[in-house]
Order: structure tokens, then C-alpha cells, then sequence
């Protein structure tokens, strides 16, 4: 079976960005997947936003969205997340705080599906960082979930990960050199732990968005996919 996986909309209102979501959303229909996965920053944003403003993000990408002729799961980034920048002014008393508006408007943080033979873990892995905005990581009550969801399948079963901030890249070292450390806000930062938990499970596959860049690593058996931006250099051509 196929799917298509789309990562890094970042729909917004201008630079013709909505013009370009719905043209990807063509060429997906013309493809015919079984379904569509997104990788998180389907919007641009809701992090540094008043309301107002992530609510009509979030209308705009309903609206675009709905053009898709098959299913569609969607993976939360950190542009989804409401408030945590300083600059969005809103206190953390507001009851859409963080990852609440994105529950509210698109669905549960993280979940799973099976199709045809195959298991897809949806995962968030965004962590607000106390001294700053956000982190990579895959917070204690996914990786409990994970592991008794886990217990429970086929150790046969190929599965495949979803996640927006990814667990492995060669991004930094190819851009910055062989000896240089990836920052806390570019990968996940307990990737180990959550990759060890698939130890004796059949993981073939993870997908992973968030660096606007092109990437497939083969280890250890699992591929390894970091899809390019479809906003491409964030809709400035």
C-alpha cells in the first residue's frame, strides 16, 4: 500500500501559503494513497500567537485540510503549541494553553492506527523547556502508554513511528561538521529510551519532520525518514 507523508506545511494567510498547501493536497489526490500522515507544523503559529490568531491558523488548515480524499492522521509540532513563547503574552492559566488547543482543534497528541499488516505510533515530542520555549522529547506518560501498547503486539508486526522532532539526523553534522552536538531543539533528547523500547519489536520505519530537510538513514534495521518542508524555505520560494 502507499501513503503520503507531509511535513512542515506551515500554512498561513500570506506568502501565498495556503495557495501552495492546497496544490500539494491536489497532487496527493492525483497520487491515490491509502492515507495521508502529517509530521507536525502543519501551521504557522500558534507558539508566539494571541488567540485570535492560532484559532484562524487552525481554521485555515481545516479548510484546506477537508480537500484530502482519504483519511488523514496528523502529528503535533511545536508550532502547534499555544503560548509557550514570551512573546505570545498568554499566562499558563489559559485553558488552551499549550497542547490543549490542539487537542481541542485536531485530536489527541498521540495515539496509534494499524493498516493492512502494519501498526503507526503517533508521538508527540515536544516538551516545554522551563529556561526557554521548547525541546525535543517524548514525555513519561507516552513512553508508559507506548511500552503497554507494545506488551500487548505482535513482536512480528511491522510497525512504523511518527514523530515531528526527530530521534536520529545527520543534518547538524553534514552542515556543521563530524564532531558537532545536536541542540536540544532539533532532536529528541530521550531518543534512546524510546527507540530501546521497540528493542525486540519489528520498527521498519520512522518518520520525522521539523528540520526543512531531506534525509534517509538506514540502522540497525529501521529507515529512518526526515521528510523536506513542504513550505519548502518557509514560503519564500
Amino acid at each position: 500500500f502507499s501513503f503520503a507523508f507531509l511535513t512542515d506545511i506551515h500554512v498561513q494567510p500570506e506568502k501565498n501559503a495556503a495557495e501552495g498547501m492546497k496544490m500539494a493536497v491536489d497532487r496527493v489526490n492525483e497520487m491515490k494513497p491509502d492515507f495521508v500522515i502529517t509530521g507536525g507544523d502543519m501551521i504557522m503559529d500558534a507558539l508566539r500567537q494571541k488567540q485570535s490568531r492560532a484559532d484562524s491558523l487552525y481554521d485555515l488548515y481545516d479548510s484546506l485540510s477537508a480537500f484530502f480524499e482519504m483519511p488523514v492522521y496528523n502529528t503535533i509540532g511545536n508550532h502547534e503549541v499555544f503560548g509557550y513563547h514570551p512573546m505570545s503574552g498568554i499566562d499558563s492559566t489559559h485553558p488552551l494553553y499549550g497542547k490543549k488547543m490542539y487537542e481541542q482543534r485536531i485530536g489527541k497528541r498521540y495515539y496509534s492506527f494499524e493498516h493492512k499488516g502494519w501498526k503507526f505510533y503517533i508521538l508527540d515530542s515536544v516538551e516545554k523547556d522551563p529556561g526557554g520555549v521548547y525541546y525535543g522529547k517524548v514525555d513519561s506518560v507516552q513512553l508508559e502508554w507506548l511500552k503497554k501498547d507494545l506488551a500487548n503486539t505482535d513482536t512480528t508486526t511491522p510497525l512504523a513511528a511518527v514523530v515531528h522532532i526527530p530521534m536520529i539526523t545527520a543534518q547538524t553534522q553534514l552542515l556543521s561538521g563530524s564532531t558537532a552536538p545536536n541542540r536540544s531543539g532539533i532532536v529528541i533528547t530521550n531518543s534512546k529510551e524510546v527507540l530501546n523500547l521497540f528493542g525486540s519489536h519489528n520498527l521498519k520505519l520512522v518518520l520525522q519532520g521539523h528540520l526543512h530537510f531531506l534525509e534517509e538513514i538506514s540502522a540497525m534495521g529501521t529507515t529512518f525518514i526526515t521528510g523536506g518542508a513542504v513550505s519548502s524555505a518557509w514560503w519564500n520560494g
